[in-house]
């Protein structure tokens, strides 16, 4: 069985491996594509691009409004396609105050939960990559 930073090593070349894949591919569309298609794709893109980004700002928006509407009526709403969902504040405790607090009250440490430990993978800096 490999180590675990064995493993990561491993992850981290088929990720390269991969990645040299999509880089394979996107030569391979370029050697197709004219010099003609690919301005004028670039064209369509820019083109396109200010649109987008209008629609966007108008979806942040209008999502903006609608939560700052849903908080003030204080329950979910449903559309046809989508739903705004109310949730009550989550109830929060100052950790370490209650960990110097049960020092001296360790009755406390009955209502304690801890809950199960969690793995995830992210990548390393990309100077470490290098």
């Amino acid at each position: 069985m490999l180590a675990i930073g064995q493993k990561l090593d491993r992850l981290a070349e088929l990720h390269r491996q991969r990645e040299g894949l999509d880089r394979d591919q996107q030569a391979l569309i370029d050697q197709v594509l004219t010099p003609e298609v690919k301005a004028r794709l670039e064209e369509i893109e820019a083109e396109f691009a200010q649109k987008v980004k209008a629609a966007e700002a108008s979806v942040q928006a209008l999502e903006e409004e609608i939560k700052a509407e849903t908080l003030q009526h204080g329950e979910s709403v449903r559309g046809s396609a989508f739903q705004a969902v109310w949730t009550k504040g989550r109830l929060s405790w100052d950790g370490k105050g209650l960990t110097t607090y049960s020092e001296s009250h360790p009755d406390i440490l009955l209502f304690r939960k801890e809950g199960e430990p969690s793995v995830a993978i992210r990548r390393t800096s990309s100077k470490d990559n290098d």
